[in-house]
């Protein structure tokens, strides 16, 4: 006769598998506002305009990840104790999507020049591609949370309108 687990460890290992889930949704979310701002605030370029901007995805992504790690790690936990290789790890591991979203937007600009797209296009195309898994990620995450369709319906469309916003800012800044 096999018994129902309740109580604390139960209860830990949910928590655990909601912020998993949570983390990776809100990073991914992140993570393609952060490449829609970048891809905006890229202007232009030197030389080699779409390796720089791939290069400029994958970096800031990289950076804004340790930034993350960085807090997650230190700003609640140094007050405690030091972490553990195993806690740095999961952290790290948790934060990396992150650093995925910026990996579809670069990639578009890294293909970019077979769809036969000027420099411009290809800034287009990324910034299209970073609103779109945006949307995505957030789509994804009510989802995954068991939302009803309308409130799937409702945070698509907040993070499109702060796509839209972010584009926004591509026309104002005329760069």
């Amino acid at each position: 006769m096999s018994r129902a687990r309740t109580g604390p460890a139960t209860a830990r290992g949910a928590r655990r598998a909601e912020h998993r889930a949570r983390a990776d949704y809100t990073g991914g979310v992140y993570g393609s506002m952060l490449a829609a701002s970048v891809v905006i605030g890229a202007g232009s370029l030197g030389s080699f305009p779409r390796a720089e901007l791939v290069l400029l995805l994958l970096l800031t992504g990289v950076v804004f990840w340790i930034a993350h790690v960085h807090a997650q790690l230190f700003g609640a936990r140094l007050a405690q104790r030091a972490p553990g290789r195993r806690v740095v790890l999961r952290v790290c591991r948790e934060e990396w999507p992150i650093v995925k979203a910026a990996v579809p937007p670069a990639a578009a600009v890294a293909v970019s020049p077979l769809l036969g797209l000027d420099v411009q296009g290809a800034f287009w195309l990324a910034l299209s591609v970073a609103v779109a898994g945006q949307v995505g990620w957030s789509v994804a995450a009510a989802r995954h949370a068991g939302a009803s369709l309308r409130l799937v319906a409702v945070t698509a469309s907040v993070n499109l309108l702060l796509g839209l916003l972010i584009i926004s800012f591509k026309f104002v800044l005329k760069h």
